[in-house]
């Protein structure tokens, strides 16, 4: 098994439409495990962060300004290669490219408004999950099915 640990972003416009549960729901009927799950408003400081492969982009403001504009999900997954599974489940950046199916392709709407972030990498993931959660906000537990997966 190659467990990892990947960072799902229920963005302002999932939390706007309520589409936090189907989300949630996709990833546990996936076998993936939420081993740290908060609600919070990203401030620019850490949009900042979270986005500074991008600052020197001309969509870099948009990001920013989209993703402190309402409150977001975040979300810490464990599972088998989580981050490449999570990644499909998502479908692709923009929805209209996004086959049907998947998280993206069912619910996103424009480039913007796509429903979620996910980690494109391991190295990624271990960033952003650093600063969306610390160490004690992860929670380390067995699932009975995990021995079904």
């Amino acid at each position: 098994m190659n467990a990892q640990r990947t960072l799902v972003l229920c963005k302002p416009d999932t939390v706007q439409r309520q589409l936090i549960g189907r989300v949630i729901s996709r990833l546990e009927k996936k076998g993936l495990k939420i081993i740290g799950m908060k609600m919070l408003r990203v401030d620019e400081d850490l949009a900042r962060q979270h986005y500074q492969e991008h600052v020197e982009k001309a969509f870099f403001s948009d990001l920013v300004s989209f993703i402190t504009v309402s409150p977001v999900v975040a979300i810490a997954i464990e599972g088998n290669n989580a981050v490449e599974v999570v990644r499909r489940l998502m479908g692709a950046t923009n929805p209209q490219d996004a086959a049907a199916g998947t998280i993206r392709g069912d619910f996103g709407l424009n480039l913007t408004r796509n429903v979620v972030h996910g980690s494109d990498s391991l190295v990624s993931a271990k960033r952003e999950l650093a600063l969306f959660f610390s160490q004690e906000e992860l929670q380390d537990y067995s699932l009975d099915l995990e021995a079904w997966l």
